[in-house]
């Protein structure tokens, strides 16, 4: 039919001028440099929405699903179809590693097609991206004979009914299903003669339904046909030439493509208008252990090169392969001709993207390069505009697989997708690429090539042992239908930040785990009996007086230094409340009262002091478990005797307690019992032990609360409490009763496992009906029907043990970090008693858009979620605080992470306390330094100086305004109420510099009024002793005048 000559023309040769030109001044000519991306910063996922991003899509995108004929057709062999090589290589089964199953009927699209209409008009997509049969329209592989009416008639009427519906056709020509019998005749792509066959189909394909097609794709992902079809065998038709015959084929494949676009460019787009490309498939890859060097980044760039760059580069980029696959593979690499090189530049109208798992698994000693594969779409864009010059993006295959054992609750595929569609946004909104639409492939289940129907790649679910093969929405349709429908992801109003502060009482707190007593203060003169002498000979040095002891002084709190040091620390945070553990097993080494240790209850009560000394409030847990063998943080003879399992340990945690409030209490405003016994039972294997453990902990924290209540509350007024684990489960399908469902359970026996029997499913006076959730209780006894058992492994209170239960929580005390996504486990026989099945009976997954650190993702609203749920199902009277919530953050100093997470943690807080009710009383940050990594603290570790990070500073200003406050002012009545004990002691600290002004002016009026008082007393004095002076000259005179004789003349 129509022939594109390869002769060298006068235009061409101007181009070629041009081209070499360009070598001349390559910075203007060439289209770009992908290793740029690797360069920049990578996006950072704490920065708003570069985690997820609340947006929607360009007006009038492109929203599509898709299919190819050979994995959804079916009827391999009817109306005329001639078979494919895909057909020829299934039915022989050349390959051994191929699944045992064919594509005789796969989908059976051909006969039900219109259901797959009805498909995209449930998904509400613009867009159908589907494939031609090559054998089905001509069986012989030739054009030029005369065509199959019934394929043309077929895809006709699909067509049609597509436009009917405003549905535009995005049509493949070639999706791997040559003719077999081109195959044969010519070897298939490795004989170039199959170049002149394809554009001869294309033009007929053209020619025969362009009138009603706007977007055409010659091929669909060259790289895998050429590797895995002629070099791997993985693919039909299975040969395995390595590369002397795969790189034969893709220059094929190349000019194949070439030629069907300058036909459609000659012949046909003056009246149809269309455009033409080819999809090209592509994995990705990070740099290793994310180390941009130089040497890694142009090993990254490589690999993107020896994949995608294979085919785009001569047609998006300057008509030639890459340089590094020249390197390569040297003589074996196929060349083009200058005047090929101009010929097959520039292509394509449009880049069409393939991403999914078929790219992410391609052999790693072709593609990888040592570098770290990831399925990140928005970095490929990136990439793309990087190196091809900022082309117009359509992504024709987005997906992921999932297993035939998934059904129609395809959740991990979901949230992939959603990983992915986001991806996509990001891509058009910050980094400017210039993608105009989106396909999810595939639109029903199909046959996966060489994974046959093992796993399953649909929005919609086929079950392939049914013959009417009736396509069922997955959920993962349903989400895509909502996407398609919103245009993208809307801003979600619970996410906007409020403003608000919180009460004036509030716990502003830093929490830690079991606290390092140090016994012996900093200074030796505590310790040492000795006696020196200095400088006798002048050098200086310290000599001991031998045959000299002499006694040493008891230290007193003052003198442990290290317990300001850190109190120091946690006092520049600005934080009113510490909670700290002590040490069971180091304060009763034995487990009983036979040994105490004196010397740590002294440390601990040195601690106190000085937290009561600095005006701040501590809460003390009496047990901090920790997984650590072999004793999980109880006395060693405890342990042994079977810990948790046996009720003596209960017994010992109420003498523990006795002891610590006696010792303690009366600095102790805030107690804890156990913390996290929720996590703690899970080191228990059986579900027999664990139900036992958490049994006995509840008894010990009953007995220790009743305890201080009937000794102690009177004149210490301490507030007694447990701290449970409390991360948030969402259902991770939402649409699904049963995920639901799952997360409710998970939350029953997380949480209520341990609240139920304290406060009933309603905190009121009565506090009536305590016992295990009866949701728990009925699940536990199902699943032990199903599995044979005799009965259920949760015990049971006896009457005098739900009495001592009843009401022992003076506060609920919750220790939060993340959300779960949670499914339900698929029961079987066989996996029912497995060692990791937890008896919940839900699998915990997560959304891979949350950012995450360490394995632990960062959801803020899951806390406003778990206060509320708590709040709802146990009446909202009793407070609420949160123990302990932190993240870890790698980051040396500059915590980034952690900031974030402050910030956005405390507005989920400040909402469930101000819109939702919520009787929220504090909030704990964990933890004060680093102990070791994951790095959690607020200050770096001891061994560092004790170095303040950023993230100080940020919740040193939250506490200082009180929370989030339109005027950022500080919270004025933070300081009396927080220190009401001593409100003189602060009027005077806040009001110092006037009294000490005062207090000299009134000194020294005391002092003039002295003075004044001793000079009017000292002249009195004296004037009175004048007068007495005068009468006595008086009385003298008047004697003699008077009494003597008178003297004769």
């Amino acid at each position: 039919m129509l022939n594109h000559p390869l002769a060298p023309t006068p235009k061409y040769l101007l181009l070629c001028l041009l081209l070499l030109s360009c070598g001349q001044e390559k910075a203007a000519c060439s289209p770009g440099d992908g290793r740029e991306i690797w360069q920049q910063p990578k996006p950072d996922s704490i920065i708003k929405d570069q985690s997820f991003l609340h947006d929607t899509f360009p007006l009038g995108f492109l929203w599509g699903s898709g299919t190819s004929a050979l994995q959804t057709e079916g009827a391999w062999d009817q109306e005329g179809k001639g078979p494919s090589i895909w057909d020829h290589f299934t039915h022989s089964n050349i390959s051994a590693k191929l699944a045992p199953e064919t594509a005789n009927v796969a989908s059976d699209s051909y006969t039900q097609w219109d259901k797959d209409v009805e498909a995209l008009e449930y998904l509400g997509v613009r867009s159908y991206y589907f494939s031609l049969s090559w054998p089905r329209l001509f069986p012989d592989g030739n054009a030029k004979s005369r065509p199959n009416a019934a394929a043309v008639e077929h895809y006709s009427r699909l067509i049609e009914r597509l436009l009917e519906k405003r549905i535009e056709p995005i049509v493949t020509l070639y999706h791997w299903d040559l003719p077999q019998v081109l195959q044969e005749h010519y070897g298939g792509w490795k004989n170039d003669s199959i170049v002149e066959l394809f554009e001869e189909y294309a033009a007929f394909c053209f020619y025969t339904f362009g009138s009603r097609v706007r977007y055409w794709l010659t091929l669909h992902n060259p790289y895998l046909v050429a590797v895995q079809g002629y070099g791997t065998g993985a693919h039909a038709p299975g040969e395995k030439g390595g590369p002397a015959s795969f790189l034969i084929v893709a220059h094929n494949l190349i000019r194949a493509h070439a030629k069907a676009w300058h036909t459609y460019n000659t012949h046909f787009r003056p009246a149809q208008k269309g455009k033409v490309s080819l999809v090209l498939g592509s994995h990705w890859v990070e740099p290793q252990r994310g180390q941009a060097t130089v040497t890694n980044v142009e090993l990254c760039q490589q690999s993107m090169e020896a994949a995608l760059g294979w085919f785009a580069n001569p047609i998006f980029g300057d008509g030639d392969y890459p340089v590094s696959l020249k390197l390569k593979y040297g003589a074996l690499l196929p060349t083009f001709s200058p005047e090929e090189k101009l010929w097959v530049k520039t292509t394509a109208d449009f880049f069409a993207l393939s991403f999914g798992p078929n790219n992410l698994r391609l052999d790693r000693g072709l593609v990888q390069y040592g570098q770290a594969v990831t399925p990140d779409l928005r970095r490929i864009l990136g990439w793309i505009k990087l190196a091809y010059g900022d082309p117009k993006v359509l992504v024709t295959e987005g997906s992921w697989f999932s297993e035939a054992s998934v059904g129609k609750e395809d959740t991990v595929a979901l949230y992939l997708m959603k990983r992915f569609i986001n991806q996509v946004l990001q891509a058009i909104r910050f980094d400017g690429v210039q993608v105009f639409g989106y396909s999810a492939w595939s639109l029903v289940d199909g046959f996966e090539w060489n994974y046959g129907y093992t796993v399953r790649r649909g929005l919609f679910h086929i079950n392939f042992s049914e013959p009417n093969r009736t396509r069922t929405p997955k959920t993962s349709a349903q989400y895509y239908r909502r996407v398609v429908s919103d245009n993208g992801f809307p801003s979600d109003e619970t996410l906007k930040r409020i403003t608000g502060r919180f009460p004036c009482d509030f716990h502003w707190g830093i929490a830690d785990s079991t606290l390092q007593v140090q016994f012996y203060p900093f200074s030796p003169q505590f310790t040492d009996h000795g006696l020196y002498s200095w400088n006798v000979t002048g050098d200086g040095l310290l000599r001991q007086v031998s045959g000299v002891k002499t006694q040493t002084r008891r230290a007193q709190c003052t003198d442990y230094l290290a317990i300001r040091g850190h109190l120091r620390l946690f006092e520049s945070t600005g934080a009113s409340h510490y909670r700290f553990a002590l040490n069971w097993s180091l304060i009763l080494p034995q487990g009983d009262l036979s040994n105490v240790n004196i010397e740590a209850l002294r440390y601990y009560h040195c601690v106190l002091y000085e937290l009561k000394r600095l005006n701040l409030q501590a809460v003390v847990i009496l047990y901090h478990p920790t997984h650590r063998s072999p004793h999980l943080g109880l006395p060693g003879p405890l342990q042994a005797s079977g810990g948790w399992l046996n009720y003596s340990t209960v017994e010992a945690f109420q003498e523990y307690a006795a002891l610590c409030y006696q010792q303690l209490g009366s600095w102790v405003p805030y107690w804890i019992t156990v913390n996290d016994p929720n996590r703690l039972i899970d080191i228990y294997s059986s579900w027999t032990e664990k139900h036992q453990a958490a049994h006995n902990l509840l008894l010990a924290h009953a007995k220790a609360w009743r305890l201080y209540e009937r000794e102690h509350s009177a004149h210490q007024g301490a507030l007694v409490s447990l701290a449970l684990h409390a991360d948030w489960a969402e259902p991770a399908n939402p649409s699904v009763d049963s995920h639901t469902a799952a997360a409710q359970r998970f939350l029953l026996f997380e949480l209520g496992r341990f609240l139920d029997p304290l406060l009933g499913t309603r905190y009121k006076e009565t506090h009536s009906n305590v016992d295990y959730p009866e949701e728990m209780k009925a699940y536990l006894e199902e699943r032990a029907g199903v599995m044979g058992l005799s009965g259920s492994p949760l015990l049971t209170f006896t009457e005098t043990e739900m009495k001592e239960l009843r009401g022992t929580l003076s506060f609920i005390a919750l220790t939060h970090f993340t959300t779960r996504l949670v499914a339900p486990y698929l029961h079987t026989q066989d996996n029912f008693q497995q060692k990791q099945h937890p008896d919940h009976g839900c699998l915990i997954l997560s959304d891979p858009t949350w950012p995450s650190t360490l394995g632990q993702a960062l959801v803020p609203w899951g806390l406003r979620k778990v206060l509320n749920w708590v709040n709802r199902r146990y009446g909202g009277a009793l407070p609420i605080i949160v123990t302990a919530s932190g993240v870890g953050d790698p980051a040396a100093v500059e915590d980034r992470l952690r900031q974030h997470f402050l910030k956005s943690y405390l507005q989920e807080a400040l909402k469930a306390r101000q819109l939702d009710g919520v009787n929220l009383q504090g909030f704990y940050v964990w933890e004060l330094q680093d102990q070791h990594a994951p790095r959690f603290g607020l200050f770096t570790s001891t061994h560092h100086q004790s170095k303040a990070k950023a993230s100080v500073a940020i919740y040193r200003e939250i506490i200082t305004h009180g929370g989030f406050p339109d005027d950022r002012t500080t919270q004025t009545c933070r300081s009396s109420e927080l220190h009401a004990r001593c409100s003189v002691c602060a009027w005077m600290f806040r009001h110092k510099a006037m009294l000490v002004f005062a207090g000299c002016i009134i000194i020294t009026l005391v002092m003039l009024a002295a003075l004044v008082i001793f000079v009017i007393i000292t002249k009195r004095n004296q004037t009175r002793g004048r007068g007495r002076r005068v009468n006595r000259w008086r009385r003298r005179d008047g004697v003699a005048v008077c009494l003597c004789p008178p003297v004769k003349c």
